[in-house]
């Protein structure tokens, strides 16, 4: 993967919004998971469980190349 990039992973509901060069996202060094989403138009509300690297983060998570990220929309169900 080319450092200045990321992969982004949408689940569920979300899915329907990966855009398709996901597997190499370019992004700047420093953009957070939040600006990156809007970039993308992918609501923001919509991004309840967010996943660096395996590990659980916030939208004000820096970026700075090379991640994996993952994001899930809430759950609903009964």
């Amino acid at each position: 993967m080319n450092p200045s990039s990321v992969q982004l992973k949408l689940f569920a509901s979300l899915g329907a919004l990966t855009p398709e060069n996901a597997d190499q996202l370019p992004i700047e060094p420093g953009t957070s998971v939040q600006a990156l989403l809007e970039q993308l138009a992918i609501p923001i509300a919509k991004a309840h469980l967010i996943f660096v690297n395996g590990i659980k983060r916030s939208l004000q998570t820096r970026l700075e190349g090379g991640e994996r990220i993952g994001i899930f929309p809430p759950v609903a169900g009964g």
